[in-house]
């Protein structure tokens, strides 16, 4: 078994438009490990994730690297089989009838929906609707995506990222835009997963998606690592004060934590 971290930035500096996103980020992630990365939007949380996927490079620079399970250089696809990308605008601007055992069967192929040079096999059709079921959604094999809830979409997009049995997921904002049963149905699922071995790397704005299996908090602020460390010592009122920008508090509950 590789003990090379899931991910691992040094001195990572990413430039879009006249700005740098990533500015001399540094971080690693183990193998197996659940971490939050938090920070406001803004932050560099979303081309963090698009380094990870290689839809964003940066600077060449003396000591500075890209490294996902130890190596540098990466096939896209096969990349994909192993690290899930779960975000949720993949099928925001779909204007096609999609049922959601075609979004899960589309993870195989990397593409939105199946298209006629696509090869189903019926290996393939177990796996997506053992995905689906595992993220109690069997019902939605047949549904329409334009007929799903923002929950029940979402549940979709991760049996998706299931089909290769990743070693983690990457989730971008898992909960936006969803309501407080939906999250919980959700969060509800991804704790399931982290138990099952699935490496969880959440990134996101909110306190709430933090999951109670999650130990460890990086915090982003201005495109650099503010903090990395244990959850409890990460979430305190002036810490994340600081990172956001305006004065916060923090209520614990359950594990889980609010921000107010």
């Amino acid at each position: 078994m590789s003990t090379a971290p899931l991910v691992e930035f040094r001195n990572v500096t990413v430039v879009r438009g006249d700005r740098a996103a990533l500015d001399r980020v540094s971080l690693s992630i183990a193998p197996g490990e659940h971490v939050a990365i938090l920070g406001p939007n803004g932050s560099g949380k979303s081309t963090l994730i698009k380094t990870i996927t290689r839809e964003c490079y940066p600077i060449q620079a003396t000591g500075s690297s890209v490294r996902i399970l130890g190596e540098e250089l990466w096939n896209v696809f096969d990349l994909r089989v192993l690290v899930g990308i779960v975000s949720g605008d993949l099928f925001e601007n779909c204007r096609w009838d999609v049922s959601g055992e075609e979004a899960v069967l589309s993870g195989f192929f990397s593409s939105i929906g199946i298209w006629p040079n696509h090869e189903v096999t019926a290996r393939m059709r177990k796996k997506a609707l053992e995905a689906l079921a595992r993220l109690g959604a069997a019902h939605l094999a047949a549904r329409s995506i334009h007929e799903m809830s923002s929950g029940e979409l979402r549940r979709v997009l991760i049996a998706r990222a299931l089909v290769h049995d990743p070693k983690a997921l990457v989730l971008d904002e898992p909960s936006n835009s969803l309501d407080i049963h939906a999250r919980r149905q959700l969060l509800g699922a991804l704790s399931r997963l982290a138990a099952g071995g699935i490496s969880i790397v959440m990134v996101t704005h909110q306190l709430e998606d933090i999951l109670p299996d999650i130990r460890r908090v990086i915090l982003l602020r201005r495109g650099r690592v503010f903090r990395d460390g244990p959850k409890d010592a990460m979430l305190t009122p002036d810490l994340l004060s600081a990172v956001f920008e305006t004065p916060v508090a923090v209520d614990r509950f359950d594990g889980r934590y609010r921000m107010r």
